[in-house]
């Protein structure tokens, strides 16, 4: 049983050592624990000194790619490592790696397939009260579009199986922490939840500049992630939204119709507007059509994505091409000369 502590830094050369120091390398039910850091373009010394650290692993982007294309990076060299199960923490040593036991402890058992560590923010000092709100209201937010129920869905700190990871991908370039959330509760992976202290906090996040940019980009983070698996639902509300908008005009025209009110030659404007509202609703219900459809094909992607994945990291469940497919790889046809 291998666990591989994944890293994703950038520019962390004075908080990393602590982070390596404290992750615990004897843990009970692992035989192996690694530490693998991913380098996001940092301009630091931050490469060096995990070198000086001696982790055991070290990737780094070509320039700066974000921390949700550093988080896939590192799952897919951890899942090519051999890693059983993969923790992801960060470099800014805010999480308590002494508490990795604990947070894989679930998956050990066979309970769960992701574990999130929650930082308690209803009762956490290191949040503002204006933090607290939105983590809370975002949480119950991403609950309600993944169907889970987890504390803290902000929570970076978490624990994935095998199986998990391989299951899980991640296509924004923001922040992998609601996506991959929704993802997994859509595709019904078991999801475990373990209260953590955080550590005292020794910079400001270098993912958003502000809470306003946070909420915005989350929230875009959260609708995109439900979208992608609930499109017709989506476009389905919208649609039936506007077109109920646009049949007002026409019931108020419709009134005076009825009631032969003498204003009613003047309001002939009121049913182009509510015409705009209704074609707009219907083109909204069309799309989501389509856009159901294109989800069919994205689960028929994802199934033969993660058949690719099992034979790349081997994981013992497809022996080999042949029983992938079912059949015989093809074969070019051979030349005949004339």
């Amino acid at each position: 049983m291998k666990l591989i502590v994944q890293i994703p830094c950038l520019d962390e050369e004075e908080t990393l050592p602590l982070v390596v120091a404290s992750i615990p390398r004897q843990i009970p039910g692992v035989d192996v624990v690694e530490v693998l850091v991913v380098d996001d373009g940092s301009t630091d010394r931050t490469v060096e000194v995990a070198r000086a650290c001696g982790v055991d692993h070290i990737i780094s982007n070509t320039g700066r790619k974000g921390l949700a294309h550093s988080f896939a990076a590192g799952i897919h060299e951890a899942l090519r490592q051999g890693a059983d199960i993969i923790v992801n923490t960060d470099g800014d040593n805010q999480y308590p790696q002494e508490r990795i036991p604990d947070l894989v402890a679930p998956i050990l058992a066979g309970t769960a397939d992701m574990v999130v560590a929650d930082r308690q923010v209803r009762t956490n000092a290191e949040f503002s009260p204006l933090k607290r709100l939105l983590q809370r209201f975002g949480s119950r937010v991403v609950n309600w579009a993944a169907g889970t129920a987890v504390a803290d869905a902000a929570s970076g700190f978490r624990a994935y199986s095998r199986d998990a990871a391989i299951r899980l991908n991640v296509v924004t370039d923001f922040s992998y922490a609601m996506e991959t959330l929704v993802s997994a509760g859509r595709k019904r992976l078991a999801i475990a939840h373990v209260p953590v202290t955080t550590n005292p906090k020794t910079r400001e996040s270098r993912l958003f500049s502000n809470m306003f940019e946070h909420v915005l980009r989350s929230s875009g983070a959260i609708v995109r992630s439900y979208a992608m698996f609930r499109a017709y639902t989506v476009f389905l509300l919208a649609g039936a939204f506007f077109i109920l908008v646009g049949a007002l005009p026409y019931l108020r025209f419709l009134w005076w119709v009825v009631t032969r009110s003498p204003q009613v030659s003047g309001h002939v404007q009121s049913l182009v507007i509510g015409g705009v509202l209704v074609l707009f609703g219907i083109v909204l219900v069309v799309l989501g059509v389509v856009a159901d459809l294109l989800s069919v094909n994205r689960k028929l992607i994802e199934d033969v994505l993660l058949r690719l994945k099992r034979l790349e990291y081997g994981d013992g469940s497809e022996p080999d091409l042949e029983a992938a497919l079912g059949e015989r790889p093809l074969r070019a046809p051979r030349r005949i000369r004339p």
